[in-house]
């Protein structure tokens, strides 16, 4: 590991929460649907950071409120969006937590977004590859280092 790199194995549990300034850039059905240095990142043993954009800055419409919810012991009850753009619709493929636990307001008014679902995200230009699983969302860059939870045979760790 360079000094550089991250291991997701340093991160804490409960998660933090930290604001980040590179700019971030999502792509969907051939459009940019976010260009932001207005992120905060999630960080959790095991786990790539989680993106989490500022709500305006996605165009009118790209976010479909979607119905149902889900629990994390965290950061509370997540909400979900269905992202459209281009004529694509990413079912459920993005979230937020319009009340969340205490520790976790920075991410009240933020969407976070699956990147295996979008044409694709980037952080500071570097393309990123996404976190393995259905669950979850991470984003991993060449900073980032495992190995990851959410992969086959991962789900006890």
């Amino acid at each position: 590991m360079t000094a550089a790199q991250e291991s997701v194995w340093d991160y804490p549990r409960p998660p933090r929460v930290e604001p980040r300034s590179e700019r971030v850039v999502v792509r969907l059905g051939g459009q940019v649907i976010a260009d932001t240095t207005d992120a905060v990142r999630v960080l959790e043993t095991s786990h790539p950071p989680v993106y989490y954009l500022p709500l305006d800055a996605f165009p009118a419409g790209v976010l479909v409120p979607a119905r149902g919810t889900t629990f994390c012991e965290f950061k509370g009850e997540a909400h979900y969006f269905d992202v459209v753009a281009g004529g694509v619709t990413v079912p459920r493929g993005g979230w937020t937590y319009p009340k969340p636990a205490r520790g976790f307001e920075a991410l009240s008014m933020r969407v976070a977004l699956y990147p295996k679902h979008m044409d694709s995200c980037e952080v500071d230009g570097e393309q990123v590859t996404s976190q393995e699983g259905d669950f979850y969302g991470g984003w991993i860059t060449k900073r980032i280092i495992g190995p990851f939870k959410g992969g086959p045979g991962t789900a006890g760790w």
